[in-house]
């Protein structure tokens, strides 16, 4: 049981890893394809993965230390948060440019609609991909502590 913890506890790693390094890549070209996002969720997903199985493993009677447990369950609230900023990310970008709603957008010129659209996108990757790799610190921070 304690392989399996470990096994899913490199994959959540390196899928992580790979989504926020990714994502500071479309961040640098302003730019988010499908496979980023794909990415990002499943490293979200699989951040479930090793706190589910270490839940198991308490349950078992297995003896996991304190900041295993919290380096563990951290990166569900920094996915969370992460969602939280991400979702803000458009009114943040269009209250900084004092344009009241996404409606008031479409009545721009089509240069500063794109341009809009492109800080909001990567206002959005650049979040995300930061929230990849704190996840990739905290997981690497709890396989220290194991």
């Amino acid at each position: 049981m304690n392989a399996v913890h470990i096994a899913v506890g490199v994959f959540a790693i390196a899928v992580n890893s790979v989504a926020g390094l990714w994502g500071a890549w479309c961040w640098h070209r302003a730019d988010a394809g499908r496979w980023f996002w794909r990415l990002l969720r499943t490293g979200q997903a699989s951040v479930v993965l090793p706190a589910a199985d270490g839940g198991l493993l308490v349950a078992l009677g297995h003896k996991l230390s304190n900041l295993h447990l919290l380096y563990g369950l951290l990166p569900i609230l920094v996915s969370l948060i992460g969602e939280s900023l991400r979702v803000s990310s458009a009114q943040m970008i269009l209250d900084a440019r004092g344009i009241e709603s996404a409606r008031a957008v479409g009545e721009l010129e089509a240069v500063e609609q794109r341009r809009i659209v492109v800080a909001i996108i990567q206002r959005e990757v650049g979040v995300m991909a930061l929230a990849a790799l704190v996840i990739v610190v905290l997981l690497a921070r709890a396989a220290g502590t194991a």
